[in-house]
């Protein structure tokens, strides 16, 4: 937390630059400290530590915009900074799109605390953190012959932000972190290492799962022996939860304001058209207590809301700053999404829609490839299983899936009800129908 001392120099800093010419300004105060350790084959391989603070200090001088920031926290130091930050502003070119956002978009304040934060990292110490870890590569090491080596992690971390702007903003952000990381190696047939990882994480170390972690990335490791091409073809496709928010990355950066005012999207000019399937219904829900990526306000200290995305695949929204909406000359919302969540369309996990495919590919992990952001045309390496008669069968790699974003949301037949709780963005396993897989 920041004291009123600290908060008072952002204020102050707020009054050198409107003093020395800026018609607006934002500043935004931050502190960060993060621990890591790392095993490797049960021997500690690496130790960081980190913390940093330092201000942020947005600058609107005549019709230009500059940002410079600074770790050196002297009232002192900082008038100079800012006056020399101004004067190279005026050097920019003018773009009057950059201003503030309207004041009566900004976040009020009242609301209740979202809980983000665990006051027990505090009093956490190294060996437990160590133990941690530890217990993780312990899960892999010497538990199958084949196991060439094993490498797990403990991480932590707090965050803590201070926002202010000239036309009236202020708000504050409080969160803590922890994770538990593991991955195997293994070996296989000839060359093959097959290899495999697994995650647990939490913003409440007492609700972290700290066992199994290890576990979990070995056995999915050892599922990927005998890995081999399959025949080309077109089927189903089950992504599975652990990489299905990959494959909604390009649909959310479609809808990015960015995107939309430079026309690199592929959903340009989609707004209130019906685009994907029926069961395409993406929400986003900012104020989930004690839920990683919650938040009451943006980056510029817009309020969030509950809105949603996509509804029956129709798209309700962009997602637009306030620079980008004046250069599109349209309403802003907000500049990126919170908590994005999918409901289940028929209380099925993985497993569940695995067994309904007939013939078909689950996918659990894409391997490199691209999305062409202003066509939606993709090609995705992919790994996974091949499933026959609602069995898996065969392990798979080598392959890719082709095909345009466009068309494969709108062939989503199934959405599941595993996303992990965890996540900013909660992605469920998906089935999609007709999918171009090509292999041997």
């Amino acid at each position: 937390m920041f004291t009123q001392a600290q908060k008072d120099l952002a204020s102050q800093a707020m009054d050198l630059a409107l003093r020395n010419g800026c018609q607006a300004a934002r500043i935004s105060l931050y502190n960060s400290s993060n621990t890591s350790f790392e095993v490797r084959n049960m021997q500690i391989d690496s130790l960081q530590q980190a913390s940093e603070n330092g201000l942020n200090i947005h600058l609107f001088v005549d019709g230009r915009y500059g940002s410079i920031s600074t770790n050196r926290l002297n009232i002192n130091e900082l008038e100079r900074f800012i006056k020399n930050g101004i004067a190279s502003t005026r050097f920019l070119a003018e773009d009057t799109a950059r201003m503030l956002p309207n004041e009566s978009l900004y976040y009020k304040g009242g609301k209740p605390d979202l809980q983000l934060y665990d006051a027990k990292i505090q009093t956490l110490q190294p060996d437990e953190k160590v133990a941690l870890a530890m217990k993780a590569c312990e899960e892999i090491m010497d538990k199958d012959p084949r196991v060439i080596s094993s490498n797990s992690s403990y991480s932590d971390g707090r965050n803590f932000s201070y926002l202010i702007a000239s036309n009236g903003f202020e708000g504050e952000t409080v969160a803590s972190f922890f994770s538990v990381n593991a991955e195997a190696s293994i070996k296989g047939d000839g060359d093959a290492r097959p290899s495999s990882w697994w995650y647990e994480s939490s913003l409440y170390f007492d609700e972290l799962i700290k066992e199994g972690v290890g576990k979990r990335a070995l056995e999915r490791a050892l599922r990927k022996l005998g890995q081999k091409k399959t025949a080309s073809s077109k089927m189903q496709m089950v992504v599975e939860f652990a990489c299905s928010s990959q494959l909604l990355s390009p649909v959310i950066n479609a809808i990015n304001g960015a995107a939309i005012q430079q026309k690199n999207s592929f959903l340009l000019d989609k707004k209130g058209h019906k685009v994907f399937s029926d069961r395409m219904i993406l929400t986003d829900e900012p104020h989930l207590p004690k839920s990683s990526g919650a938040r009451y306000f943006d980056n510029e200290g817009v309020a969030t809301q509950h809105i949603k995305v996509f509804d029956n695949g129709v798209l309700n929204t962009y997602f637009i700053d306030t620079y980008y909406a004046n250069k599109l000359q349209t309403a802003q919302t907000i500049s990126s999404p919170s908590i994005l969540t999918m409901p289940s369309s028929n209380g099925k996990n993985c497993d569940d829609l695995v067994a309904s495919t007939d013939k078909g590919i689950l996918v659990t992990g894409f391997n490199g490839g691209n999305c062409n952001a202003t066509t939606g045309d993709f090609s995705y390496g992919i790994e996974g299983f091949l499933i026959e008669n609602g069995k898996i069968t065969q392990p798979i790699n080598e392959m890719n899936i082709t095909g345009n974003m466009l068309t494969l949301w709108s062939n989503l037949l199934e959405t599941g009800n595993d996303a992990r709780q965890s996540a900013n963005w909660r992605i469920p396993s998906l089935l999609f129908d007709n999918v171009d897989f090509s292999g041997s």
